[in-house]
């Protein structure tokens, strides 16, 4: 609740106390559910259009293309995510996904129609999304909001990882239809259980979200030149490491899984030292050093170190991911109670589209350059973008139109 957010940094819970917190271990489950069942879907439409087409091109964008989509919720409905009744739209949201991941498992489905049902769950996503981190902010004390992301966090990339995993095994007895049921019964027992521990807030003052709702609240936040600075170093240093990231298999070949290995790695010690070990100051100090970190040791590839002086190198920049828990923090700190999900769900969409588009102008820049070149410029290019931002991000709330204030 908003009241526990006197909270002293130094009392922030572990993640065991997070989990004996019923409602956001409902959260947490339910979200750790629904990337495994992301993940799974993924693969599988990843799968069976390569086995139709044979284009990695069109591989890519069936396994990824969703992100692109987000964009489209945070400017248009994300105003949803501060409705009166979050339960409600969360619950709803998550039959949507059910309804969509049943769908793929349709045999015989046209690729365009796949296609077309991607981008429409990449919407609704954005909005989910954006419901859940609302109700998080609400269901935990601002001391444990940092905990509570570092552990969502971490589990999202373990979770991913596994899926892949399974999805390659189960592949061996099941065909992509299979896949796609699996990740039904998933996105199911996610809806099951959201359903059963997440209460609503009403606490929260009745609004009609819609396209002026949005609007409105995206131009307060993005009117002044603190929160976009904020939001620029949230989306765009991470999105042109992600793109560096991209550019691994070409540039290492067979070694590319090592690279990729340390990278995992990098962001798990990250997360869990940032998000468990360190205090509010600290982090409020460290994340301008953690988003150098995040670009400076990819300099180093202009001199196309050997592999294993290359994994050292990623294993320590992608620690600089962490960076992102202290800016999130900052921003929740910024930003008025009645438009948190709103915020947080525009934060995330921006930061999922930034990663695709670091990918494809790494993809399309390698295709000129070398991709030691390309990877060296995108670093250069994120440090300029975290230097020259520093100055003016902001300490100040972010001021919400007349009428998006309470009624």
């Amino acid at each position: 609740m908003p009241s526990d957010a006197t909270n002293t940094p130094d009392s922030q819970p572990g993640y065991r106390d997070l989990l004996r917190n019923r409602e956001f271990a409902g959260l947490y489950a339910g979200f750790t559910l629904t990337v495994g069942a992301s993940t799974l879907s993924g693969f599988a439409l990843g799968t069976l259009v390569d086995r139709s087409t044979g284009s990695p091109f069109l591989t890519a964008v069936s396994m990824y293309g969703a992100t692109f989509a987000t964009v489209l919720g945070a400017t248009t409905l994300m105003s949803v995510a501060d409705g009166s009744r979050p339960r409600r739209t969360l619950v709803a949201l998550q039959a949507v996904a059910l309804a969509g991941a049943c769908a793929q498992a349709v045999p015989g489905m046209p690729l365009a129609a796949r296609f077309g049902l991607l981008l429409l769950l990449g919407f609704f996503q954005s909005l989910n999304t954006g419901t859940r981190m609302g109700l998080l902010a609400e269901a935990v004390p601002a001391s444990a909001y940092v905990p509570a992301r570092s552990l969502m966090n971490i589990t999202a990339g373990g979770t991913s990882v596994l899926g892949f995993a399974l999805g390659a095994v189960l592949l061996r007895h099941l065909t992509p239809q299979g896949l796609f049921l699996a990740a039904a019964g998933l996105t199911a027992a996610a809806l099951a259980v959201t359903a059963a521990t997440v209460r609503e807030r009403s606490i929260r003052p009745p609004r009609r979200p819609g396209l002026r709702e949005t609007w409105t609240t995206n131009a307060a936040l993005l009117s002044r030149g603190g929160p976009r600075a904020l939001l620029l170093n949230l989306w765009v240093p991470n999105g042109l490491i992600v793109g560096c990231e991209a550019l691994f298999i070409p540039y290492a070949q067979q070694d590319a899984g090592l690279l990729l290995a340390a990278a995992s790695g990098g962001m798990l010690l990250g997360d869990l030292t940032v998000g468990r070990l360190l205090s509010a100051e600290w982090r409020r100090r460290c994340a301008f050093p953690l988003r150098l970190l995040l670009a400076a040791p990819y300099l180093l590839f202009a001199l196309h170190p050997p592999t294993p002086v290359a994994a050292v190198a990623v294993f320590l920049a992608s620690a600089g991911f962490a960076a992102t828990l202290p800016l999130q923090e900052r921003l929740l700190a910024l930003t008025p109670e009645q438009v948190r999900g709103q915020v947080q769900g525009v934060e995330s969409a921006g930061r999922m589209t930034w990663q695709g588009i670091g990918a494809a102008v790494a993809g399309g820049t390698a295709q000129f350059l070398s991709p030691t070149v390309t990877i060296t410029a995108l670093a250069a290019v994120s440090v300029c973008v975290t230097l020259a931002s520093r100055p003016y991000v902001s300490t100040r709330p972010l001021k919400v139109a007349p009428g998006s204030e309470s009624q």
